[in-house]
């Protein structure tokens, strides 16, 4: 089933969502990797996580001023760098996490505690998500490096993502790995 969501995402419809679904998501994104997730534990976010769509990416910036960003592409990094911090951050209230590749059994049953999702981003569709931004509303942490930065984005029908791990502990990577092994 096709879902077009605004952030920040309640819980109503977090729990409406089941593995295999596609979702748009338009308002307010914010990317954040490893070091980021580590800063946000260390110090506390400079975002408000109640609601948040964290999107695993590293984007590729432009800036004229140093001031004025354009993204020229974002696409997913691998999530499972985030393994040893997701559990923690998603206890701040975030509700997505977007990504690729799917994530460990602690994140996975952080997920379902905090009724939270993981949606998987298509790998190498830099240039069609990039489509879905707005704006470029703002950076923190740029001292971390604009991959490791977190970039606040406003977005239209950001996706398409599928939900690979809902909040009632489906999993689609747990399901082709049953179908493939023996």
């Amino acid at each position: 089933m096709e879902k077009k969501l605004k952030t920040p995402l309640s819980k109503t419809d977090i729990k409406k969502l089941k593995a295999g679904d596609t979702v748009y998501l338009s308002g307010t994104i914010y990317t954040a990797r490893d070091r980021a997730h580590q800063r946000i534990l260390e110090e506390g976010s400079p975002v408000d996580l109640k609601g948040a769509a964290l999107f695993h990416a590293g984007p590729i910036i432009k800036s004229t001023s140093g001031k004025d960003y354009k993204m020229i592409a974002v696409g997913p990094t691998t999530s499972t760098r985030m393994n040893p911090y997701s559990p923690d951050v998603l206890k701040l209230g975030v509700s997505a996490i977007i990504g690729k590749g799917g994530m460990d059994e602690k994140t996975e049953t952080a997920l379902i505690e905090n009724e939270a999702v993981y949606l998987a981003a298509v790998g190498g569709c830099a240039a069609l998500y990039v489509k879905s931004i707005l704006e470029v509303k703002g950076v923190n942490w740029i001292d971390l490096g604009v991959p490791e930065a977190i970039w606040e984005l406003e977005v239209k029908n950001f996706g398409p993502l599928v939900v690979a791990m809902d909040s009632h502990g489906n999993n689609l990577y747990k399901e082709v790995k049953k179908k493939i092994s023996p």
